[in-house]
């Protein structure tokens, strides 16, 4: 137990550091990892607990540059994602939805990393609609808003500022949705989880806020969004081939 405390401890305080300095990391980085250490149930709702409070803490900071307007419009429909996203975790194996998991997590990246030259340009509240859908069902199953949304971020040519301010928000709102919902419908359930991973994430969010408030000044958006993608294949990889090995 005292390995997996220490592999959360410091995949959350990596998340935690590139979400404060991209705008994303914690969902990408920590969804496959514990999805793969603690079962893509389990897994999944811890990090939807964690990620609420970490983008709560990182929004304080970021607040100023949040667009507010963009943030109601894709909040408002998370939960038309959230809702099938919770029965999929319901009634498929544990093997399976870590295959998903994975599987999910490759196809996001895939396409925010090399599919931007293809996405049409955006523009109206439709495509922000279908990026809050497609954010609350992908949170919901592998615990990563992030993806859908930088697609619909890169069509609409959101400045990227506002953009990394405004997902902290969304992000409070899609974990809170996505852990409800889950608990709401039966899809899952922290009764077995040990108590120490909670003040284990606390301390990890709190160190890595703090090394992404220092690092912010010196590491590129960028190059801090490189990292986390990385990192978030790295995962997704993981959780694929160890989903695929339990169905074999």
């Amino acid at each position: 137990m005292f390995a997996e405390l220490a592999l959360i401890l410091l995949i959350v305080v990596i998340g935690s550091t590139l979400q404060r300095v991209s705008g994303m990391g914690l969902g990408l980085v920590a969804g496959p990892v514990l999805a793969v250490t603690m079962g893509p149930v389990e897994g999944i709702l811890v990090v939807n607990i964690l990620a609420f409070l970490n983008a709560a803490a990182t929004t304080a900071s970021v607040r100023e540059y949040v667009d507010w307007k963009k943030f109601s419009i894709i909040s408002s429909v998370l939960i038309i994602g959230a809702v099938p996203g919770a029965l999929l975790v319901r009634e498929v194996s544990p093997s399976l939805l870590q295959a998903l998991v994975g599987a999910l997590l490759l196809l996001a990246l895939a396409v925010t990393t090399f599919g931007q030259k293809y996405i049409p340009p955006a523009t109206g509240t439709a495509p922000a609609l279908v990026a809050g859908i497609a954010g609350g069902f992908m949170n919901t199953l592998a615990g990563i808003a992030g993806p859908a949304i930088t697609v619909y971020a890169q069509a609409s040519r959101w400045a990227q500022q506002s953009f990394a301010a405004t997902l902290q928000p969304i992000f409070m709102v899609a974990g809170a949705i996505s852990f409800g919902i889950k608990i709401l419908l039966g899809a899952g359930s922290l009764s077995e989880t040990n108590w120490l991973v909670w003040p284990v994430g606390i301390v990890g969010m709190a160190l890595g806020l703090w090394l992404g408030i220092r690092l912010s000044k010196k590491v590129s958006r960028p190059r801090a969004r490189t990292l986390a993608l990385l990192l978030a294949t790295a995962g997704g990889v993981t959780a694929l081939v160890r989903g695929l090995s339990g169905l074999v």
